[in-house]
């Protein structure tokens, strides 16, 4: 990871707590049944975090590597419009 050398071991660690927490806030909530719209707060969050990533890779060159931030991208917009949308709970 070229673009870790770049930022402190403070930001890299807050990144990291960022996409977990994220993940965490999209499942637990709605599986829980507690606060349901948590949900799609942290699906946002995570789109927000997501975006930022595909604009690092993509900045460094890293092509390559834009598969899983794209999908974790896709999946937490869908979870975010479903929440947040016609469909939500």
């Amino acid at each position: 990871m070229p673009w870790a050398a770049d930022v402190s071991d403070a930001r890299f660690r807050t990144i990291g707590l960022l996409e977990v927490a994220g993940a965490i806030g999209v499942i637990l909530p709605a599986a829980l049944g507690i606060a349901p719209t948590l949900s799609a707060l942290a699906a946002v969050g995570l789109v927000l975090t997501m975006v930022g990533a595909v604009a690092t890779h993509v900045r460094l060159g890293e092509t390559s590597r834009l598969a899983v931030p794209l999908l974790v991208l896709a999946l937490a917009l869908v979870v975010a419009v479903e929440r947040f949308g016609p469909h939500a709970l």
